[in-house]
């Protein structure tokens, strides 16, 4: 069944299966998890999952897979497939008890489904994406640098980097004009204001190369004076820009403005 993948839905269907056994190993599979797999495609690493853990939820937005789906997951009662836009639908519904999300996500969506799982599913316990190379380094990047943005405090709130693995663009069909790797990280926290931390730090990062104080007062968050004030509980200059701030001193600085 021949199946072209589309350029408009970030398309590049995994087709070599020996990366399949690096993913296998940062996800710490086990025959109890219950996975949650967004952007199946061709079923590669669906197949992998359904024999080796107990339940797959997968989401796939191309209707147009169904009938290459339904043949390459027949006879494995454990996949429950849903079509449907990932970031639109409630997947703490459509995922019941998903303890990992495994995937190898769109690259027009990686980023907002990353982030919106980390509160949006409290029951994940790891993650392990294969996503841009851009992305992957996005995710754990220190402060002051040039990667280091909204992403990076929030996904370093609430987790920690547990694998890394380069990927060569040969394993997906069509090969993409961007390098890719397979990140793993576990929960290490499930901060109950993490939506109020979540608009502070977009909202200091929405202007980046103003002065935090500027920022938040421009995103309607508070005014700058309220925010300078914030950040000298922080031991921080006035003058600071949010690239400056670690993750937990965003969460300090949340505190401070409430």
């Amino acid at each position: 069944m021949s199946v072209r993948a589309k350029k408009e839905l970030g398309q590049h269907f995994l087709v070599d299966e020996n990366i399949l056994g690096v993913i296998g190993r940062l996800a710490g599979l086990d025959d109890d998890d219950v996975v949650l797999e967004v952007g199946p495609g061709l079923g590669v690493l669906t197949t992998y999952l359904a024999d080796r853990v107990g339940q797959v939820y997968a989401i796939e937005v191309d209707t147009s897979l169904g009938p290459h789906l339904a043949d390459r997951l027949a006879g494995r009662p454990n996949v429950v497939l849903r079509f449907g836009d990932a970031l639109r639908l409630d997947l703490a519904t459509v995922a019941p008890g998903a303890t990992k999300l495994v995937a190898n996500l769109p690259y027009n969506i990686a980023t907002p489904l990353v982030v919106e799982s980390l509160d949006g599913l409290p029951e994940l316990e790891l993650w392990c994406v294969m996503v841009q190379r851009e992305v992957a380094d996005r995710f754990f990047a220190e402060p002051s640098t040039k990667a280091y943005g909204a992403v990076s405090v929030l996904v370093q709130l609430v987790t920690e980097r547990v694998g890394f693995h380069p990927v060569s663009r040969t394993v997906f069909r069509p090969r993409p004009n961007v390098e890719s790797a397979i990140v793993a990280f576990r929960r290490t926290a499930s901060p109950a204001d993490f939506r109020r931390i979540k608009r502070v730090v977009e909202a200091a990062f929405s202007h980046r190369r103003k002065q935090l104080a500027n920022s938040v007062e421009l995103a309607g968050l508070t005014d700058r004076a309220r925010a300078e004030a914030a950040l000298a509980t922080l031991g921080r200059a006035p003058t600071s820009r949010a690239e400056e701030l670690a993750p937990d001193e965003f969460r300090r600085l949340t505190e401070a403005l409430a």
